[in-house]
């Protein structure tokens, strides 16, 4: 048998988390996410992952793929993740994703995948409906075209999401509100893992902010600001220039009345003041009191100089990273080789624990 890979010497708990190369991140991402993770460098193990397969269960086109890949890593460098202190790498570089999504997925029954949210909400979205009295989905066609389709990717890839957690034996995991039904089907494989063959997984905590900055499209604040909303004016990109940003911020929707309030009878107005504050870091109610009186187009122009300083040196940085696509690939190197070695001491273990059989060493 072979030897496994010596365990690492660092005593600070490992964290990782990952994004999809889906385009240009938005304001939301930044201020709920990648600020975030950038404050965990020194206080953790960090492994920063783009995880490009999980894209394929959506039609993509392989150019723009490629392109949003270095793209994503562009940005996260821009926004704080600093390639001397953590691991940025691409999932489909690394062996051992797909390779433990299978062992997990045999521990996985089909129901518990079919019960998942995200699963039965992209499902509908297609036309198709839920039914049954056990909850499982069991597809009625209404209205959808005919080529329609729910791919096994849709429905799996909670449990490659669990892999791509598990291979780094990661202690915590940033994750948003939305992703927290997955993060627990992870745990729960973890235990059930280590319950039939041993301790093997760390049972890994989601690391969910307490409170973050709830940034709503600013064409229609009672929906989250989201990159995929069809109206060019509703969302704040990471990438856009100061008169973009503007012209974005100009056109959005406040109320009737002229106060400037954090109401919920006034979502248009609290949605500006909730950026306001995020980017700024003062309190909502500070920015009550400093703009008490004065009308819209002064809350409006303060919350965009406070969004352009916040934002443009991150574009910047972008652009220049974007210029040296060597030394974006040398990260990517890197990255990979040191994301592999923690994922091979890891899928190591896993292949003895469930009898898989040594690899035979080279000649």
């Amino acid at each position: 048998m072979t030897s496994e890979p010596t365990e690492s010497n660092d005593p600070r708990p490992v964290v990782l988390t990952c994004a999809q190369p889906s385009g240009t991140l938005t304001l939301g991402n930044y201020l709920g996410a990648l600020r975030n993770w950038a404050r965990l460098l020194d206080e953790a193990e960090s492994y920063f992952g783009i995880v490009d397969l999980h894209t394929l269960t959506a039609r993509t086109v392989p150019a723009e793929l490629r392109r949003h890949t270095l793209s994503c890593l562009a940005q996260y460098i821009a926004s704080g993740m600093d390639p001397a202190r953590c691991s940025l790498f691409v999932q489909s570089h690394v062996i051992g994703h797909t390779e433990l999504a299978w062992i997990l997925g045999c521990l996985t029954p089909i129901g518990e995948l079919q019960r998942m949210t995200q699963f039965k909400e992209k499902a509908q979205r297609l036309g198709f409906r839920a039914g049954g009295e056990d909850d499982e989905l069991r597809f009625t066609h209404e209205g959808a075209p005919a080529q329609a389709t729910v791919n096994s990717g849709l429905l799996y890839y909670p449990v490659l999401m669990a892999a791509d957690i598990l291979l780094y034996n990661a202690d915590r995991v940033p994750v948003g509100e939305d992703q927290r039904q997955h993060l627990e089907l992870t745990r729960e494989l973890a235990r059930r893992f280590n319950h039939r063959y041993s301790e093997t997984f760390a049972v890994p905590e989601a690391d969910i902010p307490a409170e973050t900055a709830k940034i709503r499209s600013l064409q229609d604040p009672t929906r989250k600001m989201s990159k995929s909303d069809e109206d060019p004016q509703a969302t704040l990109f990471l990438l856009d220039p100061p008169d973009r940003i503007r012209r974005k911020i100009g056109s959005a929707v406040t109320d009737s009345g002229a106060e400037i309030l954090h109401r919920e009878d006034k979502p248009g107005v609290s949605n500006l003041l909730e950026i306001l504050a995020a980017t700024t870091g003062e309190r909502v109610a500070v920015w009550e009191d400093r703009l008490a009186g004065k009308g819209y187009a002064e809350l409006k122009r303060t919350t965009t100089e406070a969004v352009v300083a916040v934002l443009d040196p991150v574009r910047k940085r972008y652009e220049e990273l974007m210029a040296d696509r060597g030394y974006l690939e040398e990260v990517l190197r890197t990255g990979a080789e040191a994301a592999q070695r923690r994922a091979d001491r890891v899928l190591r273990k896993v292949y003895r624990k469930v009898g898989l059989y040594p690899r035979p060493r080279p000649s």
